[in-house]
């Protein structure tokens, strides 16, 4: 019963900016570290941003200064707010929630959402 639903993707000029929301259901939301993920075709899948439970953050070098990640745990949500997009920020976006456990790990992934910097 776990969901984890991407919203926010689209088409955006170069300097332009998005903001992209994942939304979860079926998991205690607040106990999970989050992270958004993005994948170009061709390419290994690359950790973007992510936040702890206890909202620590982290980002890529390439997006440092230009990404802001955040979690609203009342609407068990977290978002990335992209800034001075690139055409190298192309790529689909996967929304990850992660919760290591003894004997295995609870991980889960969205479907993904494109997005594309071109003018």
């Amino acid at each position: 019963q776990v969901q984890l639903v991407e919203s926010g993707g689209g088409l955006v000029q170069p300097g332009g900016s998005l903001r992209l929301s994942c939304a979860a259901s079926g998991i205690i939301f607040r106990l999970y570290a989050m992270g958004w993920y993005r994948q170009a075709p061709g390419k290994q899948r690359e950790l973007v941003a992510s936040i702890t439970s206890g909202g620590n953050t982290n980002y890529a070098d390439s997006v440092k200064g230009r990404f802001t990640i955040s979690r609203d745990n009342a609407k068990n949500t977290v978002n990335l707010q992209m800034n001075s997009l690139k055409p190298e920020d192309t790529a689909v976006y996967y929304c990850n929630a992660d919760r290591p456990r003894l004997g295995g790990t609870n991980n889960y992934w969205g479907q993904g959402t494109q997005v594309t910097v071109s003018s």
